[in-house]
C-alpha cells in the first residue's frame, strides 16, 4: 500500500515536470507521440528525474506531450513576428453579459476587486441614451506607462503588444500613475485559487506576485498557438473583434471582416485619442443597438 502511494505521488511529481518541459529518461518501451495514440489504453513505464520508475498512460503522455508551454520572461520580450495586434470593440452589442470579465478574471486568476476589464456604464450627454462600454488595456504605441517605469518591467514589443514582467517589477506603481486609462492594478494579496507548480510567464500573468502591477495583456500565450484571446471567444454577442493590422482583419470568432472597412463604415474611433497614446483598442459608437440599456443590478444592489 505504502509503495502504491510512493508511485502514485512520484508519478503526480513526473506529470509536474513533464507539463514544465524538464528532460526525462523512458525505459523499457518507448512512446511517440504515434504509439501513444495507437496505445492509448497502455502504459509506459517512465523514469522520473529523480530516477525513480512510474508507469504512466499513455494518453496523459500524449496530452502532456501537445500541451503549450508558456513563454519565458525572456523570450516573453520578443513580439511575434510579422504581428500587428489590434482589437475593436462594437458598443452596439455589448449588454453588459460580463462574459468576458468572467473569462478574464478566471484565466489570468484574478481577484473580483482587481479585474483587468471593466465594463462601465456611458452616457455622452444628457439627453442620450446611455451604453455600456468594455475597457481594457489599450496597448497604445505611444505608450506613458513604458516611459515611467524605472526598471524595465513594463515594456512594448514588435507586435504592438505592452506587458508587465513581474520578476522585474519593484511596486513603485509609477506606471499606475502614468496611465490616463486607469487601465492597471495592483497586486494587494493572494489570488483567489492556488496555483499550481507552473513557471511564471508575463504573456499569461500566472502566478501573480504580491506587490507588483497587473493589466490585460491580449493573451499573448494563446495569439502564439494561434487563437484568439478569452475575452473574444467567450462574448455571446460578438462584441470584441480581434486580429491583425497588418492583414487589416479582424473577428469575434464569428465572422471576419476587413479591419479598414470596418472602421470607416463604422465610424471607428480611439478612446482619448486627444492624449497622444495611440490606442490599439478601437470603438465602433452605439447606433442601432440589438439590446436594449438594462441597469447592472448587481451594481444597484450593492451601492
Amino acid at each position: 500500500m505504502e509503495n502504491d502511494t510512493n508511485q502514485d505521488s512520484s508519478r503526480r511529481k513526473f506529470l509536474k515536470n513533464l507539463s514544465a518541459g524538464s528532460m526525462i529518461t523512458l525505459t523499457g518501451m518507448a512512446c511517440t507521440s504515434v504509439s501513444c495514440k495507437q496505445n492509448s489504453g497502455e502504459k509506459t513505464t517512465l523514469m522520473t528525474t529523480d530516477g525513480k520508475l512510474v508507469q504512466v498512460s499513455n494518453s496523459e503522455i500524449e496530452a502532456m506531450e501537445h500541451q503549450h508551454h508558456p513563454a519565458t520572461p525572456a523570450e516573453a520580450r520578443e513580439g511575434i513576428p510579422g504581428k500587428k495586434f489590434v482589437m475593436v470593440v462594437d458598443l452596439a452589442k455589448c449588454k453588459n453579459a460580463k462574459k468576458c470579465v468572467e473569462a478574464c478574471d478566471h484565466t489570468h486568476n484574478l481577484t473580483p476587486d482587481r479585474p483587468y476589464i471593466k465594463v462601465l456604464e456611458m452616457q455622452d450627454n444628457e439627453k442620450s441614451a446611455p451604453y455600456w462600454m468594455p475597457k481594457k488595456c489599450f496597448q497604445c504605441d505611444n505608450p506613458p506607462c513604458v516611459k515611467v517605469c524605472p526598471v524595465g518591467a513594463t515594456y512594448k514589443r514588435t507586435d504592438g503588444i505592452v506587458l508587465v514582467d513581474n520578476e522585474r517589477c519593484i511596486g513603485c506603481r509609477f506606471c499606475m500613475a502614468a496611465c490616463p486609462y486607469s487601465a492597471r492594478v495592483f497586486n494587494w494579496g493572494e489570488p483567489p485559487r492556488e496555483d499550481e507548480n507552473i513557471p511564471y510567464s508575463p504573456e499569461t500573468s500566472v502566478p501573480s506576485k504580491i506587490g507588483t502591477v497587473g493589466k490585460c495583456d491580449f493573451c499573448p500565450d494563446m495569439l502564439r498557438q494561434n487563437k484568439l484571446p478569452h475575452c473574444v471567444t467567450s462574448c455571446p454577442n460578438g462584441v470584441i473583434y480581434f486580429g491583425d493590422e497588418i492583414d487589416d482583419t479582424v473577428t469575434n470568432g464569428v465572422e471576419t471582416v476587413r479591419l479598414s472597412t470596418l472602421l470607416k463604415e463604422k465610424a471607428g474611433y480611439r478612446y482619448m485619442e486627444e492624449l497622444g497614446t495611440k490606442p490599439r483598442v478601437y470603438y465602433l459608437p452605439p447606433v442601432d443597438r440589438l439590446f436594449p440599456f438594462e441597469k447592472d443590478t448587481e451594481l444597484n444592489s450593492e451601492s
